[in-house]
Formats: structure tokens, C-alpha cells, sequence
């Protein structure tokens, strides 16, 4: 039985790169037989007119309109529960990504018999240093909570199940941070995931829309996974390591006589709502995986 795959493109204020970047992607889709997905998140620009264009002519591409901006990851979401498609795959508007590359992640995945391929970007130089150490942070902070093998978890190019993407997209943000948290919504319910090199393209014109806000975001990303995946985890070892502080600055203290200290007391209180915090988000995180698993 052939497999098939849909191309999932999120798009915001991306008329220039598209005018010529789309006639290309579907005529790749038509080729080969794929579906094309695009959808235009609420631009400000011409993006609608000219998918419109582009895709009306076509069977192979749909074209999906947000009224107003959701966001990287929900426009991501629209295009994955309008897939009717075995597998999908998201690339970016942006021109970034082969589209060779679309036709080896899709043999790999086949191969492999995978529930995720992810188009590494590992050894390749970041645009910016600022979204190379955020990325960094997410990485290392991502592997702490959720042990995986996975080198390049903020890849854009992610090739997947379609009825687990459907599954699990409810888990996911609306942000920038969907890549990262569907990737480890497939591991922690343990899906085999693997990963295979990509190539990827300057910009066809235009800036990202990526910048100095990408700090906040990841400080934001990194607050989603706790709460979301293993949240005790987090707020265990740092109740007890609060805890084991106050009471070495409270001993010296309490055998000159003197008491129990205001401070060490402050400490105690805190390391024992740290604890209450990581209990609550622990089962708000239950619940949630539970809803998740019942659908």
C-alpha cells in the first residue's frame, strides 16, 4: 500500500519569498504526488492573494486562511488536522529547506518504519549567536527532562505520523516552540523517533521574524516543558537543595543558642512550596497526558 505525505508550509508576511518559492514547492507536490498545505497565518501582506493564486490551480495544494495571527505552531496545527495524509512534514516559507530533502525523509521514514524523522541541521552555521545559545539551552534543558537521543530538536523540518500529529498537537503551543514540544510529546510517549542530516538554503529574501525576542521565548519554551512533560523533575531537586541550605545556615546558628533563624524558617517555608508547586504541576501534567491517551 503506498504512503502518502503532506507538505505543511506556515506562512506570515511572506509574500516575496512565496511568489516564487510556492510555484516550485507545488510542482514538486504535483511530481510526486504530495499534498501541499499552506497556510497563511493572518498576514499583513500580500501572502493571500498570491497563494490564492498559485494554489487555485491546482490539486495537489489547499490553502488554509487565519483571520487574525495564531502563531508558528497554530498554524502549524491547522494544517495537521486539515492533512488527510499517512505522514506529514513542515517546512518552512522562507525557502530554508531542499526539497530533496522531503523525498530522503520520506524513504528513511518508510525504511525505518519511524513515528518521527527530524532533518538535522547539526555542524551547519546558525544566522544568528543569539538563537544559536537559545537553542543551545532548550537542548541541554530538554535532554535533563526527557532523556533522547535527538541532536536538533528545534528543527523546522520534521517529518511524522499523521494521527499521532493529530494526537498530541492539542499538547503543543501556539508559539515558536511547537517544534521543540512535539518532538518530545512523540518521546515521552515513547514513539521511535530518529534523526537525519538536511541541508539548508540562505533566506530567498526578506528577514525572519526572529530576533532579539527569541530570549524571551525560550525562557517561556523552557517554563511549557516543565509544567508539560516532568515537572518534579525540576521542582524536586530544587526544594531539596533549598531545604539542605537552610539548614546548614541555620546549625550554626541554632548551637550558639540563639534559635532558629528568620532565615533558615523563610528557607524551609520555601523549599516546602517548591515541593507543593512540583505535586500540582505534577498531576495537572497527568491529567493532561491522561486526556491525550483517551482520544
Amino acid at each position: 500500500m503506498n504512503k502518502t505525505l503532506s507538505i505543511i508550509i506556515p506562512a506570515y508576511n511572506e509574500a516575496d519569498c512565496l511568489k516564487d518559492y510556492l510555484p516550485i514547492v507545488l510542482g514538486f507536490c504535483e511530481k510526486r504526488n504530495y499534498y501541499l498545505i499552506i497556510v497563511n497565518d493572518g498576514s499583513k501582506d500580500a501572502t493571500a492573494e498570491i497563494c490564492e493564486k498559485i494554489i487555485s490551480s491546482s490539486v495537489n495544494g489547499v490553502l488554509i486562511n487565519h483571520k487574525v495571527n495564531r502563531g508558528y505552531g497554530g498554524a502549524i496545527k491547522s494544517g495537521v488536522y486539515a492533512s488527510n495524509a499517512d505522514y506529514i512534514v513542515t517546512i518552512d516559507a522562507d525557502g530554508q529547506h531542499n526539497l530533496e530533502d522531503v523525498d530522503i525523509l520520506f524513504q528513511k521514514i518508510l525504511k525505518t518504519d519511524a513515528d518521527m524523522i527530524v532533518g538535522s541541521r547539526k555542524g551547519q552555521k546558525e544566522a544568528s549567536g543569539f538563537r544559536s545559545l537559545g537553542k543551545l539551552v532548550i537542548r541541554k534543558f530538554a535532554k535533563f527532562l526527557i532523556p533522547n537521543n535527538i541532536y536538533d530538536i528545534n528543527s523546522g523540518m520534521k517529518m511524522y505520523n499523521s494521527t499521532l500529529g493529530k494526537k498530541y498537537a492539542s499538547l503543543c503551543p501556539d508559539g515558536m516552540s511547537y517544534s521543540d514540544t512535539i518532538l518530545l510529546a512523540f518521546v515521552n510517549f515513547r514513539h521511535l523517533v530518529i534523526e537525519h542530516p538536511i541541508r539548508i538554503n540562505q533566506r530567498l529574501t526578506g528577514e525572519s521574524t526572529i530576533g532579539t525576542m527569541t530570549a524571551i521565548e525560550t525562557i517561556k519554551e523552557i517554563l511549557n516543558l516543565v509544567i508539560l512533560f516532568n515537572p518534579l523533575k525540576v521542582f524536586f531537586p530544587l526544594a531539596m537543595f533549598v531545604f539542605f541550605i537552610s539548614v546548614l545556615w541555620g546549625i550554626p546558628i541554632v548551637l550558639r543558642g540563639d534559635g532558629v533563624s528568620v532565615g533558615t524558617l523563610l528557607g524551609l517555608v520555601t523549599s516546602l512550596l517548591l515541593f507543593a508547586i512540583g505535586l500540582l504541576a505534577e498531576q495537572i501534567s497527568q491529567i493532561r497526558k491522561m486526556k491525550v491517551n483517551t482520544k
